[in-house]
């Protein structure tokens, strides 16, 4: 039997701006994370209803692949240590920040390279319509 495995976390932090959460899911060694800017403080509610309802219209970066380390059960006061640590932590992990920079870097290329080809498809268009306008003179017309 195979084993399964998925575990998301949410952190809202205030980015000095702005209320922004970080949501981050491991799912079956695939690592993704979505960016949500909040604007104002979000109350529990807001939070609720975006886990519970609002889960399917997040938008995920392309899954990255992450190997689960395994740790040894510890100390319930040296975990709840642990926990508290991760708690003060402001802002979201490096590797989410890694997946988010290397989606943003993707976007950017692709719009790139969009811009490019159509400002390629505008000269050429351009360029037939004075071909065409050059015939027609030529032609007496």
């Amino acid at each position: 039997m195979r084993k399964i495995g998925a575990s998301s976390t949410l952190t809202v932090y205030h980015d000095g701006q702005f209320w922004v959460g970080v949501y981050e899911q491991v799912e079956n060694g695939s690592y993704s994370v979505c960016r949500i800017v909040f604007g104002a403080e979000p109350s529990n509610e807001e939070i609720l209803d975006l886990v519970c309802n609002g889960y399917n219209e997040l938008r995920f970066t392309s899954p990255i692949a992450h190997e689960e380390t395994s740790k040894p059960a510890a100390n319930p006061k040296r975990r709840q240590r642990e926990a508290s640590r991760e708690m003060k932590k402001h802002g979201p992990s490096t590797k989410a920040q890694q997946a988010l920079s290397e989606e943003r870097e993707a976007t950017a290329r692709l719009k790139k390279a969009d811009a490019r080809e159509r400002r390629e498809d505008e000269k050429r268009q351009r360029f037939e319509q004075r071909q065409e306008k050059r015939k027609a003179k030529h032609r007496g017309r």
